[in-house]
């Protein structure tokens, strides 16, 4: 097709269909439901944790995150920061992406049915249940990058360039939930770029977003800046240590259809064709998208799940698409059965699924009913071991952990106590001290780990130090070393399970020291 034909493609308009509002709020509350009736029946997740300590120090950057998670956490502790409070903001989140999905079906053109199968489809992702089951970034992308691609499709559908202006809200509130918006930023260049729609780099508004998405994301910058850039030395730490499981771009795109469940693949699919190739090639800037991250994604060595939050885009293309389809089939013209049938079978699946992504099952029945179902979740960093998989199983331990410590330091004489210390290896182990440790009667805990090792050494040097998640090496820094206790809880991952340590006499000053037992990892 001629590029005089490809710009009169995009430049023509079309009409959209009324968004059926009923069937909107159906699927928003099922999924809103699913959450929060399984949204306290294991425990903290360990990042969810670490959220909250950062929630207790606000600022305009973190190690390994943007700073809006810290807010979302601040909410969740207005809000009592019990484990409803924390996982709301991530359900309702959830319910948004549903919501957004249906809204991208019927910008494309899709009329009830489109909309319906691509809120079904969002529902039904494996991906989708799981990350929106605990409070993270990725609980919330997919609502930036997909407001992103909304914008688009009205510039393309309606011409109006002053619209690229939310596209620079919607990227510069992205960058502060999660980096990865710059990688969603590059690839929609290039698909602009690559299309007629790089008529709008000769006006102001697609330059004046860049510019409000940097400005947004200033203050962040900033502080990377003033602090050496600790993201990149995070991250390179992580490729150093070969932390995280690197797959090659077979089984990335294999890790893509598993996901969002394979039954599912033939509609994202039929998106990303018709996006590319057929009926709907007018928006061919965002199957071009779709093709850019999965390129930069499997470039960088990403995360599989990284790409997750482009995927509403093209369940709502591939409703469109199946919609389309059937209404020109003569078998299916004026019949409901052939549409409800793949709804009913959509819907069946997943109601198959949901036992073995959310906790409504004790963990020894979810794990018989995963392996019943043939379902295996893939290793997503090559340390991580335990008979759950991560998400499942990093919700375990961390109220016996923090039980043990708390007989441990309860068991010390008055005078001992009040020169007593907790230090935490990681991350986890530290958030949990300091959520679930005040009511046990346990000060804070001390941590280099991550953003911890920002916030404060140890006010003063202890004679008595209570230590988790450390190695035999604590011999050479303190005179005493005695295991307390050994930590185990059968559902938890491995390198939770570790004994606590009471150690005695510091041979050097932990305070001096503080700066060298910073790591990022």
């Amino acid at each position: 097709m001629s590029d005089r034909q490809d710009s009169a493609l995009e430049t023509s308009r079309w009409t959209v269909r009324p968004l059926d509002w009923r069937l909107v709020g159906l699927l928003v509350g099922l999924k809103l439901l699913l959450h929060l009736l399984s949204s306290s029946a294991y425990g903290f997740f360990r990042d969810e944790l670490y959220f909250l300590d950062c929630a207790r120090h606000l600022g305009w950057g973190y190690v390994d995150d943007a700073p809006l998670v810290a807010v979302y956490s601040k909410v969740a502790l207005w809000l009592g920061g019990s484990l409803p409070a924390v996982r709301l903001l991530p359900a309702l989140a959830g319910a948004g992406t549903v919501a957004l999905g249906m809204v991208l079906a019927r910008q494309m053109g899709g009329g009830r049915f489109a909309q319906g199968l691509a809120g079904v489809c969002i529902l039904g992702a494996p991906i989708f249940l799981g990350v929106h089951s605990i409070l993270c970034v990725g609980a919330f992308e997919p609502l930036f990058w997909m407001g992103c691609v909304a914008v688009i499709i009205e510039v393309v559908r309606t011409g109006n360039s002053r619209l690229w202006l939310w596209f620079g809200v919607l990227a510069g509130l992205g960058l502060e939930n999660k980096y990865a918006m710059l990688v969603f930023g590059l690839a929609a260049l290039i698909a602009i770029l690559l299309t007629p729609l790089r008529r709008e780099l000769t006006k102001p508004w697609l330059w004046a977003a860049g510019l409000l998405a940097l400005l947004i994301f200033l203050p962040t910058l900033l502080w990377q800046v003033r602090n050496h850039f600790p993201l990149l030395e995070d991250m390179a730490n992580i490729r150093r240590m070969g932390k995280n499981v690197v797959l090659g771009p077979w089984p990335f795109v294999k890790q893509q259809i598993n996901f969002l469940n394979p039954l599912l693949f033939p509609i994202w699919f039929a998106g990303l064709c018709s996006l590319l190739f057929g009926r709907q090639r007018r928006l061919r800037v965002l199957g071009l998208l779709y093709l850019g991250m999965l390129a930069l994604m499997m470039g960088l060595h990403a995360k599989d799940y990284y790409l997750a939050a482009i995927y509403p885009m093209l369940f709502a293309a591939g409703a469109v698409a199946v919609e389309d389809w059937l209404d020109r089939r003569a078998w299916s013209q004026g019949r409901v059965w052939p549409k409800a049938a793949l709804v009913t079978a959509i819907l069946a699946v997943t109601a198959v699924l949901i036992p073995a992504m959310l906790p409504f099952l004790p963990p020894g029945q979810l794990l018989a009913y995963q392996r019943a179902i043939g379902l295996r979740a893939d290793k997503l960093e090559v340390r991580h071991e335990g008979p759950l998989d991560q998400r499942l199983g990093d919700q375990f331990g961390w109220p016996e952990m923090v039980d043990e410590v708390a007989r441990i330091y309860q068991g010390l004489s008055p005078e001992e106590r009040a020169n007593t210390a907790i230090f935490a290896a990681n991350y986890g182990e530290a958030g949990a001290i300091n959520h679930l440790g005040p009511a046990r009667g346990l000060p804070k805990a001390f941590c280099a780990h991550q953003a911890h090792s920002f916030w404060a050494p140890p006010d003063r040097d202890y004679t008595t130090y209570i230590c988790l998640g450390c190695d035999e090496g604590l011999s050479r820094v303190f005179e005493s070393v005695q295991v307390a206790a050994v930590h185990h809880h059968p559902w938890g991952m491995e390198e939770e399970n570790r004994p606590i340590y009471l150690c005695r006499g510091p041979k050097l000053s932990i305070r001096a020291e503080w700066s060298r037992q910073k790591h990022w990892d």
